[in-house]
């Protein structure tokens, strides 16, 4: 299957999301193209972002009103990491008050979003929050503002962050996710040099290189979630504008060898897919955490190859 092929499929209306943002983001149409504006408003009527509305309580959140975090993944939190994702914005009202819903069970002391019942924030939270609200249209509220000071606040001197406040791991790239996603002409000199010592820390490691092997980084999954895996190193530094760092190599070798024959590629896994500590609490707690699914292991994934596309068109091929 050629290229043209492969776009051809994720062009397909059964998914308008995917059409959505193969149109704006991999062939660069405006949103005043007609076929722009059809795909994101056909998103709202069919496919995985219908659905998740169509499943969504009239008050604006998803499951128990008492927890919006738990369980993971079905719950208000992390349905709204993925419904970011899928071509609709704030100008829908029901994807505005969902918003503003989950904004108001997040709240970050000083004015942000991300923050624990206490408003203590979390930087897997605050990350996560901050870049998929930029995503919904939200990059200029105070609150996603804030969130990005707190993120430059509280990143390590050296660069990175750590999800769980000390020391730092490749698991911990939300942070550098919502400045992916943040217009560049808003970053301030801090956001800046926060970003470039971020991003080193990735790319000192080659994207993968931090103690023993860690087989889950090397299968690709949607939802991403929180974690993370070497698509999600890619698709972050790519999009920071680091695709022409040859320490991106390895990656690069990577993701070319695991696209099939016919130019797709396959969801690997799904999360939870996780090793070690992790991955044996969540065996022994199989109610905790349930998966989110959107496509099927095993199989050709438009979200995947997508994103695997916007890498190589970013890097020349």
């Amino acid at each position: 299957m050629a290229r043209n092929d492969v776009v051809e499929w994720l062009l397909e209306p059964d998914q308008p999301s995917v059409r959505y943002r193969t149109l704006t983001e991999l062939l660069h149409r405006p949103a005043s193209d007609p076929e722009v504006r059809a795909a994101k408003a056909a998103a709202l009527r069919t496919g995985w972002a219908a659905d998740f509305l169509a499943d969504r309580d009239p008050g604006g959140w998803w499951g128990d009103r008492s927890s919006f975090y738990t369980p993971k993944y079905l719950s208000t939190h992390w349905r709204m990491l993925v419904l970011a994702d899928l071509g609709v914005g704030r100008d829908a009202p029901t994807v505005a008050r969902s918003c503003e819903v989950w904004m108001r069970g997040f709240r970050l002391n000083g004015g942000g979003v991300g923050g624990n019942s206490k408003g203590a924030g979390h930087h897997c939270i605050v990350g996560n929050m901050a870049r998929a609200l930029i995503r919904f249209g939200y990059e200029e509220d105070r609150r996603v503002r804030r969130s990005l000071e707190w993120l430059v606040e509280t990143a390590d001197p050296k660069g990175g962050w750590s999800c769980w406040g000390s020391g730092r791991n490749l698991d911990s790239w939300e942070g550098l996710g919502a400045f992916a996603a943040y217009p560049r002409a808003r970053w301030t000199a801090s956001m800046k040099d926060r970003v470039e010592k971020g991003a080193e820390f990735f790319l000192d490691r080659e994207l993968h290189r931090q103690g023993a092997r860690y087989a889950p980084w090397y299968r690709f999954h949607y939802p991403v979630h929180y974690y993370y895996d070497l698509l999600v190193g890619l698709d972050l530094l790519t999009a920071l504008g680091y695709g022409d760092d040859p320490r991106l190599r390895f990656g690069l070798d990577l993701l070319r060898r695991k696209r099939r024959r016919d130019g797709r590629w396959n969801l690997d896994a799904q999360h939870p897919d996780a090793a070690g500590a992790v991955g044996r609490w969540i065996r022994a707690h199989p109610n905790r955490v349930v998966p989110l699914r959107l496509e099927e292991v095993g199989q050709p994934s438009k979200m995947v190859t997508l994103r695997a596309l916007l890498v190589l068109d970013r890097v020349g091929g």
